[in-house]
């Protein structure tokens, strides 16, 4: 695999007219949580996939599924923003494309730190971790086990069946999981694609009491 950034940090992506409701929930909360409330107020994901994730183990966790967990990313522009983008996936309800979406940015060590503090599990995928075949790894020793020049790769689409763009696309799909919730205090960032999405974002922290940084950030788009 390859070397870990020093800094690595998790990226969680939602629509733009979630974040009231997460905000005044305290944060994210795990896909069996939301899918018992009714699901979110724009749902970006594919249904089917959330479900399955269900009654997914998370291998180094006995008893944890991955629909247990809230879910990020290790980078943004993924592979999920590119299907949402691409608006053409037949098991993808959502066609507004990419412009309302928002990434929630969060310090990996920062967020581990703090769910060992409050004995809360978490665990990362070296690839889609809603897939039967996922490995899981719940200590930061084994983040090197991660394809972190998968992650950081801005092409997968061309060549995606070889080899090489499978693997690619394989390991840009790792994800940590949390158990049951993140709590909003762990946001450091909001990364959106325009002003009049940075603006919407900003209405919505109006009273929020943490009130991360909303950047534009036009390179985490397609």
């Amino acid at each position: 695999m390859s070397q870990p950034p020093a800094n690595p940090c998790i990226y969680h992506i939602t629509h733009v007219d979630n974040l009231p409701a997460i905000i005044a929930n305290g944060g994210l909360i795990s896909d069996a949580a939301m899918i018992a409330r009714g699901g979110p107020t724009a749902a970006i994901g594919m249904g089917n996939i959330k479900q399955r994730r269900l009654s997914l183990p998370v291998s180094c966790h006995p008893g944890l599924n991955v629909g247990d967990c809230a879910p990020f990313y290790f980078c943004p522009r993924s592979i999920m923003l590119f299907v949402i983008h691409c608006a053409n996936n037949p098991e993808l309800a959502y066609r507004g494309g990419q412009g309302p979406i928002v990434h929630l940015e969060a310090d990996l060590h920062a967020v581990v730190h703090w769910a060992n503090g409050q004995n809360r599990l978490w665990a990362f995928s070296l690839s889609n971790a809603g897939a039967g075949y996922a490995q899981f790894r719940n200590s930061l020793n084994d983040l090197g086990h991660i394809d972190w020049d998968a992650i950081a790769s801005t092409n997968f689409s061309n060549g995606s069946y070889t080899p090489i763009g499978l693997q690619v696309k394989e390991g840009k799909q790792a994800e940590f999981l949390l158990q049951d919730d993140f709590p909003w205090s762990l946001v450091q960032r909001i990364g959106v694609a325009s002003q009049a999405i940075a603006n919407m974002a900003r209405a919505a922290l109006a009273n929020a009491t943490h009130q991360p940084q909303v950047s534009v950030q036009p390179s985490w788009y397609f």
